[in-house]
């Protein structure tokens, strides 16, 4: 995390310096807590295809010293037992997020070995970026990397729906006292914790009516205000925001001097540094009214100050200066309006938004709040008693505005610009950079020079991106566009080379860089362009555009379709040009209707498609232009080997989305290696899979198949229809021929491919026993053709066998609920009596952990390892049933009598233990892998 990134959260916690009285609380709800207005706004980007690890909160440390790591796994997880807040999930019922809480579990503390410091860093930036899925959780995680002994960085990564800046210091505190008192052995020294996030979210949601009807007037207060000219539009869809960061120093004294200046006109520093962006801007953007943005706390109350989650707003402040004030009257206007935006801190920005409509955004699509301005401070390390620390630095290289002018106090001040690169290019930012700077030196001086007197000049704007855009293919010789007042622009390409792209192929590459607006209505291939003797294209002689012709859906798309989800939500049927806005959309209404549409069509839709398309015959024709797109990719696929090479080392990893395959999505990426994830069309868009290459595709498409694992240097395949058994066999068939031996191919089975062995010790790769079941057959067929495969391919294949796998993911919980451990769950959930097998034999359960099962697997894809070519066993103990059924019913609190009987269900009478032999190393039970602490997240 950088030090502008860290310190823009601190300052988003500080607030105002003095508050009113806390409002009275109301009333409110019991039952799950809402999403705060705050969080429903991160959870809205995560399904608007705008979260991934822009939102991610990595917080890194150079750790020397004796560290205790027991105690520093202890500590952890202790942080989570203090603030529930980190250990919360957001899943959704209905389309409505909420609040779920789960039980305090263990917080897994992985240590990677650091090879070079080089490896380290990349370690270091991989988990950092790695994002978050916010409805099955964690929203923590903590990984250590160790380069000796007694030196460690410890990077702890944070989801912002959990934390804002004000909580960095608290979780930082409080977890230097659980830290010291786990190494001691004596009680953690703790102030009081705060009122629980999810009150404060209860507390917020129940003034929603005071609340909307503040957004009402101050959204009539931003009626007319545009973005700045300055800012070029940002391509539509899930927006890639690239950050760059500009730095120039400041000297302190013009600091000490800008100080000044503030406490003579009764302003803060922030408020001098605020009013100097404002007279940038205006000189830059040739625009006298702006709207900048800032960051403010809800902190002011006293019983919220060691509360940890998330309780920032973000500020609207507008200024239409007359005529050419001098920077004196500029100040005394800005701070006369932040106070005003201040005294109204606690209306959520998004339901401003909400009540602007439509003029939220620019008529290009760029956000009215685009810009923001801040005051920050340099990052502090994390520090553990004991231990000397060093702060490290983890860029993640993103911007959340498009645009952000910063000072940086400290020993060395400095004058920062952030900016998205899609939205200003760089040459732009510098010269801005040096007109901030100058303007802030000159306002520090003795004289009160009008705005005209600053330092700056007119930066010219962004040309229409079209021709930049079509030029950025390499088989693309000389683009022209030809805007028309009638209609979308038409746009011209001369193609060169043995393999050019076609018209359709580059508008449809258009489509990730260019806003609807400005998309061309078709992309024409010439020979050459007729010019005017100036050089501009000559459109008299440039033939007429004709959209290729699609044969899928009809020209302007399933238009009846998508009218009849708008009514379903918004309560009418609109016309096909009706606008979304205009009709009461909103964001969470657009996430709704594009999850409909994507059901009902088949096709990828995102929330973020619904806003900035806004009208049923414009996502109509979205839907008609990714049908053709999708049919043409095929044609061109089919059977054809990928047009680029995948990184070296990528694991495909099938069934990614499922219990297991997230547990090795996490440990493969934790260890730095490249990932390509298979998921379905209509997931692609999930940030949990962001930080991977995604290949869409489905086990029921053979050809998906084949085209994903092409290139991969390794295969991971943990997806199951666990029913459709045709299905599982056709799909490893599809793999292995797409595999054709190229790398470690590890395929997870099952125990039940053991059937019900003769003997009570099961060997790894023992012969099948008798009552092989439908599935643990299925299982035995997709070895064999794997085998078979390998054989004649010289590939290194490996069939790693587990037992039911345990774990956190809410698709792990859920498999406690079937079964023969479903039954005795339901049993001992309503109280029933539970009957076990006579004790004759041991009876119990052979289980994984995992993350235990993915770090075998993960250790199974490394060249000649031992496992290759043999089936091996993957199992982290056995429990009797005695023993779970017992700890089952302590844990649900309820009274079952546990009896034994003759007659019991024949799938509880389990006496094998399968043993393990090739994959012990990884199978080692780290911290909280133990089956009481995972039954108890389960069971919670």
């Amino acid at each position: 995390m950088t030090a502008v990134d860290q310190a823009d959260l601190l300052r988003r916690a500080r607030g105002r310096r003095s508050a009113a009285a806390p409002p009275r609380r109301p009333t409110v709800p019991d039952g799950p807590a809402p999403l705060s207005h705050a969080q429903q706004r991160m959870w809205l980007m995560d399904h608007l295809g705008q979260g991934g690890a822009l939102y991610n909160v990595p917080i890194a440390a150079r750790l020397r010293g004796p560290l205790d790591r027991a105690a520093l796994a202890a500590a952890l997880t202790g942080l989570t037992e203090r603030h529930a807040v980190l250990r919360t999930r957001y899943p959704s019922r209905a389309g409505q997020p909420y609040q779920q809480t789960d039980p305090v579990a263990p917080v897994p503390l992985p240590v990677v070995d650091a090879t070079t410091d080089e490896a380290a860093a990349v370690q270091l930036a991989a988990e950092a970026a790695r994002p978050f899925d916010l409805a099955t959780g964690p929203v923590l995680r903590a990984l250590l990397l160790r380069y000796g002994p007694q030196d460690h960085t410890l990077v702890l990564t944070i989801h912002h729906i959990a934390v804002d800046g004000g909580s960095l210091p608290v979780l930082a505190a409080d977890l230097a006292a659980l830290y010291e008192a786990g190494r001691d052995g004596t009680p953690p020294r703790l102030p009081a914790p705060g009122p629980s996030y999810a009150e404060y979210a209860r507390q917020e949601r129940a003034r929603d009516a005071e609340l909307t009807a503040a957004a009402d007037a101050l959204a009539a207060r931003l009626t007319g205000a545009r973005p700045p000219a300055l800012l070029r539009p940002v391509p539509p869809g899930a927006r890639e925001r690239r950050a760059a960061l500009h730095a120039a120093p400041l000297d302190p004294a013009v600091l000490d001097r800008l100080r000044g200046l503030g406490a003579r006109h009764g302003a803060t520093l922030f408020t001098v540094v605020l009013a100097a962006a404002f007279a940038t801007l205006r000189t830059a953007a040739g625009q006298d009214d702006l709207v900048l943005g800032c960051a403010s706390g809800h902190r002011a109350r006293p019983d919220l100050r060691h509360t940890v989650g998330l309780a920032v707003n973000t500020l609207a402040v507008r200024v239409d200066p007359d005529g050419d004030p001098s920077f004196a009257e500029l100040l005394a206007a800005v701070r006369g309006e932040l106070l005003d935006a201040q005294r109204h801190h606690d209306v959520p920005f998004d339901l401003v938004v909400e009540r602007l409509g439509a003029a939220a955004r620019g008529t290009d699509g760029t956000p009215l709040l685009s810009v923001t301005c801040d005051l920050i401070q340099p990052a502090a390390p994390l520090t553990l008693p004991g231990l000397t620390s060093e702060n490290v630095e983890l860029d993640l290289g993103l911007a959340k505005f498009g645009l952000a002018l910063i000072v940086e106090e400290g020993p060395a001040p400095r004058c920062l610009v952030q900016h998205d690169r899609d939205a200003l290019d760089e040459a732009t930012a510098v010269d801005l950079l040096d007109a901030f700077a100058a303007v802030l030196t000159a306002v520090a001086g003795e004289a009160d020079p009008r705005l005209s007197e600053l330092p700056g000049r007119l930066l010219a704007a962004a040309e229409h991106p079209v021709v930049e855009g079509l030029l950025a293919d390499p088989g693309v010789v000389e683009a022209a566009v030809i805007e028309r007042a009638d209609g979308p622009p038409l746009a011209y390409a001369v193609v060169r080379g043995p393999v050019a792209p076609t018209g359709t192929e580059l508008r449809a590459a258009l489509r990730g860089r260019l806003p609807a607006a400005e998309l061309p209505h078709a992309v024409t291939l010439v020979d050459r362009l007729p010019r005017h003797p100036d050089g501009a294209p000559d459109p008299a002689r440039l033939p007429g555009a004709a959209t290729p012709p699609g044969d899928g859906l009809p020209p302007d798309g399933p238009v009846d379709t998508v009218r009849e989800a708008f009514g379903e939500l918004l309560g009418a049927t609109p016309p096909a040009d009706g606008d979304f806005f205009a009709l009461g959309g909103h964001s969470l209404v657009a996430v709704q209707l594009a999850e409909r549409l994507r059901i009902r069509t088949g096709l990828p839709l995102t929330g973020l498609d619904v806003l900035e398309q806004r009208t049923p015959r414009a996502l109509a024709a979205v839907l008609a232009t990714r049908e053709d797109e999708r049919r043409a990719a095929l044609a061109r696929t089919s059977g054809a080997r990928p047009r680029t090479r995948s990184r070296t080392g990528t694991v495909l990893l099938t069934g990614a989305t499922g219990g297991v395959g997230a547990a090795v999505l996490q440990e493969l990426m934790a260890q730095g290696r490249p990932v390509r994830v298979l998921v379905r069309p209509e997931s692609a868009h999930l940030p949990a899979l962001s930080g991977a290459e995604v290949a869409e595709g489905d086990l029921a498409d053979p050809d998906s198949l084949r085209r994903a694992v092409e290139g991969a240097d390794a295969v991971i395949h943990s997806a199951c229809t666990f029913t459709d058994h045709a299905t599982d066999l056709a799909a490893m068939r599809a793999l292995v021929d797409g595999w054709r031996g190229g790398g470690p191919f590890v395929f997870v089975s099952s125990i039940d491919a053991y059937g019900r062995p003769t003997g009570t010790q099961v060997p790894e790769g023992s012969p099948s026993g008798a009552a092989v079941t439908p599935y643990g057959q299925a299982k035995l067929d997709c070895e064999r053709i794997l085998f078979e495969a390998a054989a004649t391919r010289s590939g290194q294949a490996t069939a790693v066998r587990a037992p039911i796998v345990w774990g956190p993911h809410h698709r792990l919980r859920d498999q406690l609920r079937w079964g023969s451990t479903g039954a005795l769950y339901q049993a001992a959930l309503a109280g029933r009596p539970i009957a076990l097998p006579v004790a004759d034999h041991w009876y119990g359960a052979s289980w994984v952990h995992a993350a235990a099962l993915a770090r075998a697997l993960a250790a199974c894809t490394t060249p000649g390892h031992p496992a290759a070519g043999r089936v091996v066993n993957a199992v982290s103990g056995h429990v009797s049933w005695a023993e779970f059924t017992a700890e089952l019913v302590r844990l649900l609190g309820t009274d079952s009598p546990i009896t034994t009987a003759p007659d019991t269900d024949e799938e509880l009478r389990r006496p094998w233990h399968y043993l393990t032999g090739t994959l012990t190393a990884p199978l080692t039970p780290e911290p909280g892998e133990d089956w009481r602490t995972v039954l108890a997240t389960m069971v919670g």
